[in-house]
């Protein structure tokens, strides 16, 4: 009781760890060993309660834990009982705050794993009728950590955070696709020139254009699905380096099971955890996918500017929603912000591939201590890239149009319908007729009906839209075809 009324007089409580003694703020949740873990690591200030999924994932794994001990008769049923209560609530979002510890930190994720067994182990006392720090009562390794290594708990909830995150990631990328593909619906008979090099090439549709964004997505969609179906597999119970030591012989499958459960996550314990605790393999793969879909979405995003850029003095080709005011001394000038915006998080993404890939590789023996910077790198990739896909459908791509005449008199008096001209006219006079419609300024349809290449009605055949944006049987006999010349 002594401690107890220490803690009221002063506002903090004692707590003691192989270093000595420290005061810890009597209303934390967390105990002394985050705080030494807070003081040690001022790195980004970007706490680990900054990734909720990591959180909740942490309390997912020390629940299994929990019961997997109890169903061994190896913890307490009461005590069990606590910590299952306070894992829920912390799964519900509560204490969250008492996460305190930096996401980049030395030790392999140790200051992750400490606080959590804290925060549990505080929370627990409370349920049990105790105060905070009474781990004579419930303790946060004996009990909370019982069974457990932080080389194996940590990594486990790390890819459980990861998955949680990508489900949310691959349903933006979906509202995303979507946007697109209703774009390509909408632009499906908006004829325009397609570009090689950014020199005019041959036609094509605007909604062809915009159907290729769709198809990228749903791409990358099914690969990163393919990559969370790798991180599935987890090395718990394998604790210090994948020998199992200090753990009962079915603790691991039990564990996982209750894992699979509580989780909701097809999960499996990997073969060899020996093998599994020094592996990023899977993150590495994670990174790699997520870089394949920002480098793609950021093409996508230069596309975007490209076709919008002018409005006088550009493509001009669709305009993008004007969503602010684009400059502090140019009236009327709007930026396309929303593209941007996706860029520079593609910029983050593929430079956190390479903090991936570099931590990875500096794993050493049994155990890779640089995984919290690969957690935080994946997380924050993760996380980003949501956020860009979200804000580039619902303040862009929705709100895109065509600018339908212009695209129509670019068409006409492109020097790129000459290449539709090839099996008609041959080669070497199509490029003749090229050639003398950039110098002169005169249609290629102009010029090939006065000299007389091909009657009104072939060339109109040959250059209705249908013919120019799809394969087709080259013929050029036709009958009464009807509509206009292009102008």
């Amino acid at each position: 009781m002594a401690t107890h009324d220490h803690v009221l007089h002063s506002g903090v409580r004692a707590e003691h760890d192989l270093l000595g003694d420290r005061d810890v703020p009597a209303d934390a949740y967390y105990g002394i060993h985050t705080l030494r873990a807070v003081e040690n690591f001022p790195i980004t200030g970007t706490p680990i309660s900054a990734y909720p999924d990591l959180i909740t994932a942490l309390a997912c794994v020390k629940q299994a834990a929990a019961l997997a001990n109890r169903d061994l008769g190896l913890l307490d049923g009461r005590k069990a009982d606590a910590i299952v209560g306070a894992c829920e609530e912390i799964r519900a979002g509560k204490l969250h705050g008492e996460f305190v510890v930096d996401v980049i930190q030395g030790g392999a994720g140790t200051s992750t794993n400490m606080n959590a067994n804290e925060v549990l182990a505080n929370r627990a006392l409370e349920l049990l009728g105790h105060h905070k720090g009474e781990y004579g009562k419930l303790h946060p390794l004996e009990d909370v950590n019982a069974g457990q290594s932080t080389n194996d708990v940590y990594p486990t909830a790390v890819k459980i955070a990861l998955d949680f995150t990508a489900q949310r990631l691959l349903d933006a990328m979906e509202v995303l696709r979507c946007a697109f593909a209703a774009k390509a619906e909408e632009f499906a008979d908006v004829l325009k020139m397609g570009r090689t090099q950014l020199q005019d090439a041959v036609p094509m549709t605007l909604g062809q254009e915009f159907a290729t964004y769709a198809v990228m997505l749903e791409e990358d969609h099914k690969r990163l699905t393919e990559a969370c179906e790798l991180i599935r597999e987890i090395n718990l119970g394998g604790t210090a380096i994948g020998t199992g030591l200090n753990t009962h012989p079915e603790y691991a499958a039990l564990a996982s099971r209750h894992l699979r459960t509580i989780t909701g996550l097809p999960l499996t314990v990997a073969h060899d955890l020996v093998e599994a605790t020094q592996d990023a393999g899977a993150f590495v793969q994670l990174s790699g996918v997520l870089k394949r879909i920002a480098v793609k979405l950021s093409k996508t995003c230069n596309d975007l500017r490209l076709l919008s850029c002018g409005p006088r003095a550009g493509f001009a080709e669709i305009n993008l929603p004007p969503v602010q005011a684009g400059s502090s001394i140019m009236p009327g000038k709007v930026n396309p912000v929303v593209p941007e915006v996706v860029n520079q998080i593609a910029f983050e993404v593929i430079g956190n591939d390479i903090a991936v890939t570099m931590a990875a590789e500096a794993g050493q023996l049994q155990l890779n201590a640089f995984e919290p910077v690969i957690a935080h790198s994946l997380l924050k990739s993760l996380t980003h890239l949501r956020a860009g896909c979200l804000t580039l459908a619902e303040r862009c791509v929705t709100g895109i149009t065509a600018n339908k005449e212009h695209l129509a008199h670019l068409v006409a008096h492109s020097i790129g319908l000459a290449t539709a001209l090839n099996p008609h006219i041959g080669y070497e006079q199509a490029t003749a007729i090229a050639q003398e419609a950039l110098k002169t300024s005169r249609s290629v349809s102009e010029l090939v009906l006065d000299k007389g290449l091909l009657t009104k009605d072939e060339l109109q055949f040959i250059l209705l839209p249908n013919n120019l944006v799809r394969p087709h049987v080259q013929t050029t006999t036709v009958g009464a075809l009807g509509g206009p010349l292009p102008d």
